[in-house]
């Protein structure tokens, strides 16, 4: 079950939409083939709280973006392409700028693939593909991402390069007491010895939220984002400054809260183009981090 988002009870900082820069889609709702234990909205095989998007709403959506200035989509879940019309989705999105899709890499079939580097060769933009690896043995992924998900998803990397993309491996720490500079060599060795000979990575903050809670801990009080926390502070660094995401109840904030019920902004892009107050924990990590769920920083 998944944890309530909790409210801040102090007066919550207000960051306002300066652009619209990145659009988000909830293509998979919160399923999955997978059950992951950090999962921060808990998705799974049996968790359909958030439904599909289809084609036809993706498309008018995108539509709308045009006029505000969207420059780039991005489509997550669940798993993406556990929605069927998942590959017509990017090949759409192609067509109106650059796609990232959010993967775990363990269901993708070749017609898929062959798909999709078509669809990039033909395009003026290009399709990033960022696929969830969570340890650098089998050992450390698979106790929390499930068993055999490692070798599935380093397959699901083969099958990328195959079809010509060099996808972003996006790895969250799950251990507090684990280095960067160890995660990072020990996944730049075991990639390259699996044959990818320049990896590209990302490496994620855990989210404490979701089925976290269960596995760790989740927020604690002090963990907060303050009035005085904001001074001189550089809100582009905020998903929620210059983004927002399309689910099938609507248009939220930002895709770590689609949970929160005061997160869903509206039914249209332009409904949503509002500040939004930082009184969730979770903006505590986007406050640390920064860019925690674009392909940079």
């Amino acid at each position: 079950m998944t944890t309530p988002l909790p409210l801040l009870e102090h007066l919550a900082p207000i960051v306002p939409l300066s652009h619209l820069d990145d659009l988000w889609f909830q293509v998979a709702g919160t399923l999955c083939n997978l059950t992951c234990r950090h999962c921060f909205i808990s998705c799974s095989p049996h968790n359909r709280s958030f439904g599909f998007l289809d084609l036809e709403t993706v498309r008018r959506h995108l539509e709308a973006s045009i006029a505000l200035g969207v420059k780039e989509y991005y489509f997550t879940g669940g798993e993406p392409f556990l929605n069927p019309e998942m590959t017509a989705i990017l090949e759409l999105a192609l067509r109106y700028g650059p796609a990232t899709v959010l993967t775990n890499g363990t269901v993708f079939k070749e017609e898929w693939l062959t798909r999709l580097a078509r669809a990039e060769a033909e395009s003026t933009y290009s399709l990033e593909v960022r696929v969830s690896i969570d340890g650098f043995t089998a050992r450390e992924n698979d106790a929390v991402r499930g068993p055999g998900t490692f070798e599935r998803a380093l397959r699901g990397v083969r099958q990328l390069l195959a079809h010509g993309f060099l996808p972003i491996i996006t790895v969250t720490r799950t251990r507090d007491d684990q280095e960067d500079a160890e995660l990072v060599n020990g996944f730049l060795t075991m990639l390259k010895a699996n044959g990818y000979d320049r990896p590209r990575m990302k490496v994620l903050p855990t989210l404490r939220i979701g089925a976290e809670v269960e596995r760790q801990r989740g927020y604690r009080d002090e963990e907060c984002v303050t009035l005085e926390m904001m001074e001189g502070f550089d809100t582009r660094k905020l998903v929620c400054e210059h983004s927002r995401i399309v689910s099938d109840r609507g248009v939220h904030v930002c895709p770590i809260l689609i949970e929160a019920p005061d997160a869903l902004l509206g039914q249209t892009l332009e409904e949503s183009l509002h500040e939004y107050p930082l009184r969730h924990q979770a903006c505590y990590t986007c406050y640390q981090y920064g860019s925690i769920c674009s392909n940079t920083g």
